[in-house]
């Protein structure tokens, strides 16, 4: 229930803090007293947009705070504030939240029923909400929408496994052509270097091994090889380093040279010998460097390592459309269980509805008609939808006569009057088989008067009963009900400013206020005495 209501700087509201009681709470007031300006307050608080218009004084922020308590004990602290700068900042327990909390916070805690609301009979949503109200399906409706969720969420999956498998299924007989070249091409690190060195040695075999043969040939002549001319040179200087202690080193260093240049001679014959002229196997080598070079301008490589890189790559990609096959099998069995869970739930949810139509329509039909239309009829039907939805796979048709005749839909055949007070009889199902604490009524008696009007005073008097109801309302017959009644009016302030405020009324106050209703600005004895018998019948005077 509202408990606590505090307005600052909004409209024409300089500052306003007032508790509220249980039960039924009427408020009146002249027209354009402020009225309207009040329940926008609230309406701010539970997520309606706001503008600077707001704003009583521009230079202030405007604050709007209330504290409600719902059927299990929970205590909330709603704040909205609105800045000279347009900005608006929300608070949950003075914790900032976004303006989305507040509004789904406010779903479990109030109900506002304005002006033209009957509008709300053509809603699907709307009437689905109060057949499962009356039907009790909270526990059926909250565990088949868990399974909807995550039938959902796996479809969602099987959605997305499905377009990444076709793509990857368009793109994959050109895949597996592509690795099946590379495979046939055996590719081997380093290859391409290797390659690279053989074809150019073997490119140029003959010249080169010419050249190494006329190096030998100066190394080795057939008269006298080199290092024999150095051993003999050796033993000739060795002879005399007697007589000089300088031959001695000149000798070995020769004989450094004379080794040196025979492992040189080895090693350049060994190498002579390794060097082939051989066209076929040239051929050989150039054809398999064309083939990687190919190879490589075909799939936009520039090196053999990128190219193996490639191959791994579409080995890997091509391993993966089988793993993403298997897994969406298994992700469309997940579907196929989630899909027969939720029709199962779903059928729980169309038995208790369909199970609970003739107590509605009963209901409904005696609440109608004790609204002064003794022929009136309602009859809530279920319909089957062809796909499940977060509700089910069920809708209502609301079918209605006001004079016994065969029922059609009624946003058809209902006038205005007759909606309101069809929503009327709604609203009081609902306060009687729902857990919402508080439910507003902004002149719901627009347009209606006497008996009709005196009726529906009854049953919103009723439902103050079970739960928190404010009425708004400017008719006396609604005014007089049992409950705490608040008056609000225009005052000038000190500063010339023309504010609304609000008080409880009561006794002498509540019989004028009442009498006003009756008889307008100009209060006549007759209306007092009026005044005083709608009162005194109703047990307050």
């Amino acid at each position: 229930m509202l408990t606590r209501l505090s307005i600052s700087n909004y409209v024409l509201i300089n500052s306003l803090d007032i508790v509220f009681p249980d039960g039924l709470i009427i408020i009146s007031g002249e027209t354009g007293a402020g009225k309207s300006i009040l329940l926008g307050a609230i309406s701010l608080l539970l997520g309606k947009k706001a503008d600077l218009s707001v704003l009583h004084d521009k230079g202030r922020n405007c604050v709007v705070e209330a504290e409600f308590s719902d059927r299990k004990g929970n205590e909330y602290i709603l704040r909205r504030v609105i800045t000279p700068a347009g900005r608006s900042r929300s608070f949950l327990n003075d914790e900032p939240v976004s303006l989305s909390v507040l509004t789904s916070i406010s779903g479990s805690i109030i109900d506002i029923h304005a002006q033209h609301q009957h509008l709300q009979l053509a809603d699907p949503d709307f009437r689905l909400s109060a057949l499962d109200n009356f039907a009790g399906t909270s526990a059926e409706l909250a565990e088949y929408r868990k399974a909807f969720a995550e039938l959902e969420r796996i479809s969602s999956e099987v959605k997305l496994l499905e377009n990444e498998l076709s793509k990857a299924l368009s793109e994959a007989e050109y895949n597996e052509f592509r690795l099946a070249r590379l495979n046939e091409a055996s590719l081997v690190p380093g290859e391409q270097e290797e390659l690279e060195d053989e074809q150019r040695l073997l490119s140029n075999a003959e010249e080169i091994r010419g050249g190494l043969e006329y190096a030998l040939s100066l190394l080795s002549p057939e008269e006298m090889p080199v290092t024999a001319r150095l051993k003999d040179a050796i033993a000739r200087i060795s002879k005399y380093s007697a007589f000089d202690s300088r031959l001695e080193t000149l000798a070995d260093r020769l004989e450094s040279c004379r080794v040196e240049i025979d492992d040189i001679v080895s090693d350049l014959d060994r190498i002579c010998d390794s060097v082939t002229v051989s066209p076929k196997r040239l051929e050989e080598v150039e054809d398999r460097l064309s083939l990687l070079y190919s190879l490589m301008r075909k799939h936009n490589c520039t090196t053999l390592d990128e190219l193996m890189a490639l191959r791994d790559s579409l080995a890997t990609t091509i391993a993966d459309n089988a793993e993403m096959e298997h897994k969406l099998q298994d992700m469309r069995s997940l579907q196929q269980e989630a899909e027969s869970r939720v029709q199962k739930l779903s059928g729980f949810l169309t038995e208790k509805r369909r199970a609970s139509l003739e107590a509605l329509n009963s209901f409904m039909t005696d609440s109608i008609r004790n609204l002064e239309m003794p022929s009136a009829i309602f009859e809530a039907t279920l319909v089957r939808k062809q796909e499940f939805t977060a509700d089910g796979c069920d809708s209502v048709d609301f079918l209605f006569s006001a004079n016994g005749d065969r029922p059609q839909d009624i946003s058809k055949v209902a006038s205005g009057g007759e909606l309101s007070r069809v929503m009327l009889a709604l609203k009081g199902m609902l306060a009687k088989y729902t857990d919402l604490p508080t439910m507003i009524f902004d002149e719901i008696d627009t347009g209606v008067s006497g008996k009709i009007a005196d009726r529906m005073g009854q049953m919103i008097g009723e439902m103050g009963r079970s739960m928190q109801i404010f009425a708004i309302t400017h008719l006396p017959q609604i005014a007089s009900k049992p409950g705490t009644h608040f008056l609000v009016y225009k005052e000038s302030a000190e500063n010339g400013d023309t504010e609304s405020r609000i008080r409880q009324i009561e006794g002498e106050d509540r019989v004028m206020e009442v009498a006003r209703m009756l008889s307008g600005s100009r209060l006549t004895p007759a209306a007092i005495e009026n005044a005083k018998a709608l009162l005194s019948e109703n047990a307050l005077f």
